[in-house]
């Protein structure tokens, strides 16, 4: 009896299909995808609207199928086509993180001049060129959107109120921003009260932007040392960029790592 590879989804009351492999090398919830076509009346009903690959503990029954059964491949090389045919759908990319800038600076002096409440010297600090290295790829870019402005102006017959909150676009100080729009909102709304008509009237700023990939985070390390009754102490201050960069996405070595698998139970 064989295990084959298939695709499958969950079962109507949202769990796995019983009949997935239990071998301990068998795999499953891989390459989850939409079953569904957009506009369209879904084919798939939630929880069964992903469509995931998995291997089988045996072959699909030529009399019939339960419908969390949805298919499956004849060769690797179909198997293959249908990588390729989701990756494209859900734009795939092998996201490599790689340290792309290191700077140190270090501060010594004696244990007394450090925490002055008035500083009075004493500390001396000597910072490194920034090394600097580049990955392999292309620089990995993030678009995202959120609101940055929003005003709210009230209006009653007793008067006017307006109030606004500001939330910028903040981003690592490592990264370039770019494409940056923004589109506006109003909402218009009206109350009756006893004492009159109450409108309110809400303007939203949502910014959409994009941003490379690109983290800072900074460590620090402190050492003590006493020679003669007198202590000097040193600040290491570590600054670590990091990137991510994006290859095109290896759907052959995907196919023959999911295919070797399958050989290797039905071996």
């Amino acid at each position: 009896m064989a295990q084959p590879i298939v695709k499958y989804t969950l079962r109507k009351d949202g769990r796995i299909p019983y009949w997935l492999s239990s071998d301990s090398r068998a795999f499953k919830g891989e390459h989850s995808i939409s079953g569904n076509k957009d506009g369209k009346i879904p084919r798939y009903e939630r929880p069964q609207d992903r469509i995931m690959l998995g291997i089988a503990a045996g072959d699909p029954d030529s009399d019939g199928t339960p419908d969390d059964y949805v298919g499956t491949f004849a060769n690797k090389t179909a198997l293959q086509t249908y990588l390729v045919e989701i990756g494209n759908t859900l734009k795939y990319k092998t996201v490599t993180n790689t340290v792309t800038g290191v700077q140190t600076s270090v501060t010594t002096g004696l244990s007394t001049a450090w925490n002055q409440e008035n500083y009075s010297g004493g500390l001396s600090t000597s910072t490194t060129t920034k090394y600097t290295a580049s990955g392999v790829g292309t620089v990995a870019t993030i678009s995202t959107s959120g609101v940055t402005k929003v005003v709210v102006k009230t209006d009653t017959p007793t008067g006017s109120t307006s109030a606004t909150t500001n939330t910028p676009v903040v981003i690592d100080a490592a990264s370039t921003l770019s494409g940056v729009s923004t589109s506006v909102g109003i909402v218009t709304t009206s109350t009756t009260g006893e004492s009159g008509v109450t409108t309110t009237t809400t303007t939203t700023d949502t910014t959409s932007y994009t941003y490379t990939d690109v983290v800072t985070s900074s460590s620090t390390s402190t050492s003590e040392t006493t020679t003669d009754g007198v202590t000097t102490r040193t600040d290491t201050v570590t600054t670590t960029e990091t990137t991510n960069y994006e290859t095109s996405y290896d759907y052959a070595a995907e196919a023959t790592r999911l295919w070797d698998i399958y050989t290797a139970i039905n071996s």
